[in-house]
């Protein structure tokens, strides 16, 4: 072996491919707001009366109890040409907005954004769900008292009651991410400019045989989600000082 100090991390900042496969993971990130935003709203709506309410919350997470395989391949069957996509597309009358949803570059990856919120949207669901029920119901009765609407509940009562597990939950899924690979591989197998940095990361170290950089590349992905966690650690010991 022969020791190169940080050689290793200069060639990753002089890679156009390394920021290439990170502007990947901005799809995922943004994709990480709207699942938690999503879920969310179904656990403030499904926490109050719902006509058919534990049929809803089934539907919500069973998709999370599905092998990650399995949904890889279903939904490749859902975006193929002249699948269940286009079907539906086609009968609403969209048929001008019918795309290659895994060979056109410019949609490829929110597709496969799209599948993965649809399949981990019930995790965060549940969570959101039990940090609600965990909020006394005599603060929604003395809200509905002063004439406090939905928004205003939602807003000003349940927000700041479970605004930690807003931060733990998004910590978690911005690791997640970061580090995303199996719905990538199975659905492209990181065509079209799909690639992540996890996916880059192995195909360096198993595939060129260039394990000195894979591991620069592991410590740098490691660094950004401790500094992910940490910042979240700031920002709620901020809001606890304030309390």
């Amino acid at each position: 072996f022969q020791f190169v100090g940080l050689k290793n991390y200069a060639k990753l900042w002089q890679d156009p491919e390394q920021f290439a496969v990170l502007k990947v993971s901005l799809y995922y990130i943004i994709g990480t707001l709207i699942q938690t935003t999503l879920a969310l709203y179904f656990a403030t709506i499904l926490s109050f009366k719902v006509r058919f309410k534990n049929f809803f919350k089934a539907v919500i997470f069973f998709p999370y109890l599905i092998n990650g395989v399995a949904i890889g391949f279903i939904f490749l069957l859902f975006y193929r040409g002249g699948g269940m996509l286009d079907v539906v597309m086609q009968f609403c009358g969209l048929e001008t907005h019918i795309h290659k949803w895994l060979g056109d570059p410019h949609v490829v990856n929110w597709s496969i954004v799209a599948t993965s919120i649809w399949r981990y949207m019930g995790f965060m669901f549940v969570i959101f769900y039990g940090a609600i029920a965990s909020i006394p119901s005599d603060i929604y009765e003395a809200a509905a008292i002063d004439g406090v609407n939905a928004w205003q509940r939602f807003w000003f009562i349940i927000v700041p009651s479970i605004r930690q597990v807003i931060f733990v939950n998004l910590v978690i899924n911005i690791s997640g991410a970061l580090s995303i690979y199996e719905m990538p591989y199975i659905m492209t197998g990181g065509a079209n400019g799909t690639k992540t940095f996890l996916m880059n990361i192995l195909d360096t170290a198993f595939k060129y045989n260039k394990y000195g950089v894979a591991s620069s590349m592991s410590l740098v992905l490691l660094a950004v989600v401790l500094l992910v966690a940490v910042l979240q650690k700031v920002v709620i010991g901020k809001e606890e000082k304030v309390e």
